[in-house]
């Protein structure tokens, strides 16, 4: 099987232009090719973790990889796939979040002997002029054209501002810079970015009269996993400090039983053939994939041995042991009352399990919060230090826990 027919296999592919001439570079490693990265935040989440794998797997087939960080969008803002005008961040923090953005790729990347390369749009699009962006690109896009695209006729109705509606110009020129510096033949991204992909293809063929192929990716983590890339607590990210092993592992444990084999397939390097056969798994044995998915995946960010405390714990927490390994919230004197106190909603907020009090009293007047496994009925529940001084395990839901010591 080729790289290509792999890609179809695992159900990765979306729509291609020119589907004989990206087969031939993928298969016979030659594709040169870039995926970016908006810097939004200091860590990548799992809505970027298809795509990190996506470029894992073409590397190991030979081909190339650049990931373009947007450190020059960044500054206007990706009007795709949302419903309002993204905040403005500093240079500053923008550059910050690039050198973040740098480690966490280093783990799924081989940057070594220019066996791939990192670069930052701003390099190019910070020194462009109003005038010349006029007169070289202006004139190969239309506008009539650009309104029909998708991520354009979201925003019509609350309005999109001149601003964002630079960022296919933006994004198209990207293309055309990487593909003269760098020799950057094809470019990979999510079906919502379609629109503006097929505008950098467009600008190259027009203005260098040369051939550039574009791509897209179906990405359960992008289109798709936007919404699966959030729990309740927020967003679940790569960075350890910001999501735990444990509770990356639990994020996956906890998929729906539609979506487990899906998210095998794409996402975890087991081969085809043993994926296959879970095909006609079910009842508890898609428990045993779940188990699979979120071990893989947590080995792949994480590291094996992170990986293997994760699962541990998990195990242990459903079968009602001691979840040794599991994400732990350390107490002090101060945070009791003068009564010597601390109420279930304080713990809860004090946990990170939920944002606010008045989320903690939902969850608990729901049925959905438990200590040691017995449910907490009343949000006036109050524990005392002498409560923690065996194992105390704070649980919301069915996803997220925490063992609770004082110090």
């Amino acid at each position: 099987m080729t790289i290509y027919d792999e890609l179809v296999a695992r159900g990765l592919i979306a729509q291609v232009t020119d589907e004989d001439e990206i087969k031939d570079l993928i298969n016979n490693g030659k594709a040169v090719f870039y995926i970016g990265f908006d810097p939004t935040a200091d860590s990548l989440h799992v809505g970027h973790f298809m795509a990190l794998c996506l470029m894992k797997r073409l590397q190991q087939a030979g081909n190339k990889p650049i990931a373009l960080i947007g450190g020059g969008t960044a500054m206007i803002g990706d009007p795709s796939g949302r419903t309002d005008m993204r905040q403005m961040m500093t240079r500053e923090t923008i550059q910050h979040n690039c050198d973040c953005f740098k480690e966490q790729m280093s783990k799924f990347i081989d940057f070594s002997d220019g066996k791939a390369l990192m670069v930052n749009n701003a390099d190019w699009l910070m020194d462009l002029n109003y005038i010349d962006v006029l007169r070289e690109v202006g004139p190969h896009f239309s506008v009539n054209r650009m309104l029909t695209a998708e991520c354009y006729k979201q925003r019509m109705e609350r309005g999109l501002s001149f601003l964002e509606f630079n960022y296919m110009i933006m994004q198209s020129y990207d293309f055309y810079a990487l593909f003269q510096k760098y020799g950057c033949n094809m470019q990979f991204g999510g079906d919502d970015q379609w629109s503006n992909m097929l505008g950098g293809t467009e600008l190259i063929r027009r203005k260098l009269g040369k051939d550039a192929y574009a791509m897209t990716i179906t990405l359960l983590l992008n289109s798709e996993g936007k919404k699966m890339g959030k729990t309740q607590s927020g967003a679940v990210w790569l960075d350890p400090k910001k999501t735990s092993p444990f509770d990356f592992y639990q994020y996956w444990r906890n998929v729906g039983d539609a979506d487990v084999l899906k998210c095998i397939r794409m996402l975890t390097f087991l081969p085809l053939e043993q994926i296959d056969e879970m095909d006609s798994w079910e009842g508890s044995q898609l428990n045993q994939a779940k188990e699979i998915l979120a071990y893989e995946l947590t080995k792949l960010v994480h590291g094996e041995e992170e990986a293997v405390k994760a699962q541990e714990s998990a195990r242990a927490l459903f079968s009602g042991g001691n979840a040794a390994n599991m994400p732990t919230t350390t107490l002090t004197a101060a945070d009791f009352n003068e009564e010597g106190k601390l109420g279930v909603l304080d713990l809860m907020v004090k946990a990170e399990l939920v944002t606010s009090k008045a989320e903690a009293r939902r969850a608990v007047q729901q049925g959905g919060v438990t200590v040691n496994g017995e449910k907490v009925n009343d949000p006036f529940t109050a524990y005392v230090i002498e409560d923690f001084a065996e194992d105390f395990v704070l649980k919301r839901g069915k996803k997220n826990f925490r063992k609770i010591v004082v110090e």
